[in-house]
């Protein structure tokens, strides 16, 4: 991808990452770098995370999520990060948790 433009990013957050606060932390991270999306939980115990815009922007929100040992108050303990990359959908507003 070109790093510089929109992208979209499923990304799909694995460990205790439900009823933590996680959904909420991501959601903050998300907003302060610009990003529209969501974050909701799965029935399997991870978070989807879906997040749309510039491509640099993601990758940063990925790092912080992915960050061991959080140095950003992330709560929960993330244990691996399954990310896949495409181009933006239209119809996206705002960050929110679902």
């Amino acid at each position: 991808m070109d790093h510089n433009g929109p992208a979209r990013a499923v990304i799909w957050v694995h460990g205790r990452v439900q009823g933590v606060g996680f959904r909420w932390w991501t959601r903050a991270r998300a907003l302060e770098l610009g990003l529209v999306g969501h974050a909701r939980n799965a029935g399997d115990g991870r978070v989807e995370v879906v997040a749309q815009g510039d491509e640099e922007r993601i990758r940063a929100l990925v790092a912080l999520i992915e960050e061991r040992p959080s140095q950003h108050l992330r709560p929960g303990d993330v244990h691996t990060c399954v990310t896949t990359w495409g181009s933006p959908r239209d119809g996206l507003a705002g960050f929110v948790e679902k």
